[in-house]
């Protein structure tokens, strides 16, 4: 059973704990802040992977992502039919409604968008927090590159089977059979020299 006043109690200890220490200050703009690896600053978008799905701008749960597009027609090949494709006119990404959650970077199927560490992007007026595809396009230099698989972890199904075929290969090509067999098609061409 707890006496009266032991909340104020714990508190004050953890009050008289605190001021023994030293404080720690980050001198932030003077020194950069150790940020962790794959840390989410700032949307990053690569313009030549995106294909205007509107994936991203339908999933987005604050609606912050504004994309704009026409269509363009490609010229068909000899016995071919004339194809269209979407090209992209406008990408601006709110980062004033933006609350980062990257539902829109894991949604986009085509690898357009990725997280940067990138967290100085900050604006006078609240009106410039828009960002267009010019300005999303240069944060893709910061873009951290992908973590290196574990070695010691679960190869995909895919990787097992083209490993084994190739060694299948190996096997029927060094086996005393398709060794006598290549001997005998190096004979043939030599007598046919």
């Amino acid at each position: 059973m707890a006496f009266w006043g032991s909340g104020l109690a714990k508190g004050l200890a953890v009050t008289l704990r605190t001021m023994g220490r030293r404080s720690v200050t980050a001198q932030y703009p003077d020194v950069r802040p150790e940020l962790p690896p794959r840390s989410r600053g700032v949307i990053a978008l690569l313009e030549e992977n995106c294909t205007v799905c509107m994936l991203c701008a339908r999933e987005c749960p604050d609606w912050c992502i504004y994309i704009d597009s026409h269509k363009e027609t490609i010229p068909a090949p000899e016995g071919g039919r004339e194809r269209q494709r979407n090209v992209l006119d406008r990408f601006d990404i709110d980062f004033s409604l933006c609350m980062y959650c990257g539902i829109c970077i894991e949604v986009c199927p085509f690898d357009a968008l990725f997280w940067t560490p990138e967290f100085e992007y900050s604006e006078l007026d609240i009106r410039d927090l828009t960002h267009g595809k010019d300005r999303l396009g240069q944060w893709m230099q910061t873009v951290p590159p992908p973590p290196a698989h574990d070695t010691h972890g679960v190869l995909a199904k895919e990787v097992d089977a083209a490993r084994a075929s190739l060694e299948k290969k190996k096997a029927a090509a060094s086996s005393p059979a398709a060794v006598s067999a290549s001997a005998g098609d190096e004979a043939a061409e030599a007598a046919d020299a």
